[in-house]
């Protein structure tokens, strides 16, 4: 187991080698030090994950994001430090860390490329489904090579029609025999057609969430396509497709859980998924903060360098105020949905609005901290921007996240 045994303002902020440089310096005792009150276990894997973003993501960022790479490479080389399956026990591949240690790890990944750390955070999701609600024969058929990351996983609940409601779901999967029919198509979904195993939410019974049940599909399948590779503001580094499935064939023995399980499957997926995002945020904005805090030294305008501006030290603070409120909301919430608390979902729906609402908002005032520098792809902070934006609708929009802990409060 991994964890058990020249530029117009200075180059560092122009190129992204410079951001991995000045990530890697990081070291500095401070009010926004991520690993206050963290154990020494989680501080050596904490220190890892950093030292492999500000290696081996952060340098190349801002070409996968231009160029739209999935780079799978790199994640195989996460994956041997014990990224591909975080959360998974150990006898299938896993690291078998707990929901705090993911979240950790998660923040420290997304200083490096957040659009990347995102889609793992998806691929660790997807391992841990199967992982909890397979039988023995499918987590030791499906496990192992996801946490090797030999093979990729994507998440399909959301369809063309029904995103927020996802409990109205069309595509269907009717059972003949030993296999199931599976017809419909599922939209936005990350790594679509790129991935070899679909996690899959169909509907084998009647409306209602009662009536969907999870399949477990490969790529390859007869009858399984995808569409169009989308254009999109951020997460460029990682594809997005349509899939879509005209008479697929899936073996019952692909079934996770039993029938009309599916829909609590793919809420407890979600419960997790929404820390995770939750995560991925709290790097972006770190990293905003690091550069933002940079910059400021280095800028000098009316022969003073900005940090001088007294307006620009108080929107420095209240970042780094922002960062730690919401850093703290994350990980009681991962620490509630350890311990499987019944106020766990309420508390993850708060960390995931409040962490993605607030990390945007520190990126976006970095990047307007940088003036017309800030617009440029050259300089990073805009890339943290346009990767951020997407985590107030995913997983659950955050006007959803409100509706669940208003729920939660008037039946309590």
């Amino acid at each position: 187991m991994a964890w058990r045994g020249g530029c117009r303002l200075g180059v560092q902020l122009r190129q992204s080698r410079g951001w991995a440089q000045l990530l890697g310096r990081r070291g500095v005792v401070s009010c926004i030090d991520p690993s206050t009150g963290l154990s020494e276990e989680q501080k050596e894997f904490q220190k890892v994950a950093f030292d492999f973003a500000a290696k081996e993501m952060a340098p190349y960022m801002g070409e996968w994001d231009e160029k739209e790479i999935f780079p799978v490479e790199m994640m195989r080389k996460a994956a041997q430090l014990g990224f591909g399956g975080i959360y998974v026990k150990p006898d299938v591949g896993g690291s078998g860390l707990s929901r705090l240690d993911t979240s950790v790890i998660f923040e420290a990944l997304s200083t490096g490329c957040t659009s990347t750390t995102a889609y793992l955070s998806i691929h660790n999701m997807c391992a841990w489904l199967i992982d909890t609600f397979g039988n023995e024969e499918q987590r030791h058929k499906f496990c192992p090579s996801l946490c090797s990351m030999e093979k990729f996983a994507s998440y399909c609940l959301t369809e063309p029609g029904s995103g927020s409601d996802a409990a109205s779901l069309m595509t269907s999967a009717k059972r003949k025999g030993d296999t199931y029919v599976l017809n419909g198509s599922k939209a936005f979904i990350s790594g679509g057609g790129d991935t070899d195993v679909y996690v899959v939410m169909c509907r084998t019974g009647g409306s209602g969430a009662k009536g969907i049940s999870c399949l477990v599909l490969e790529k390859g399948t007869p009858g399984l396509s995808f569409g169009k590779k989308e254009r999109k503001v951020g997460w460029n580094s990682q594809p997005t497709r349509a899939v879509i499935f005209e008479d697929c064939a899936v073996p019952v023995a692909n079934r996770l859980g039993a029938e009309g399980q599916g829909f609590s499957i793919a809420m407890k997926g979600l419960n997790g998924g929404r820390i995770n995002i939750a995560s991925c945020s709290l790097g972006a904005a770190h990293a905003s903060v690091l550069l933002a805090q940079e910059h400021l030294t280095i800028r000098k305008q009316f022969g003073e360098p900005l940090a001088s501006n007294q307006y620009l030290q108080f929107m420095l603070a209240e970042m780094a105020v922002r960062l730690v409120a919401a850093r703290l909301m994350v990980r009681n919430a991962a620490q509630a949905l350890q311990e499987e608390r019944e106020d766990a979902i309420a508390l993850c729906a708060m960390a995931k609005v409040f962490a993605t609402d607030e990390c945007f908002t520190i990126c976006n005032q970095a990047l307007q901290m940088h003036g017309g520098y800030g617009y440029l792809k050259d300089y990073a902070v805009q890339q943290f921007v346009r990767d951020i934006r997407v985590h107030q609708i995913l997983e659950g929009t955050n006007e959803v996240m409100r509706m669940i802990v208003a729920r939660s409060l008037l039946q309590a």
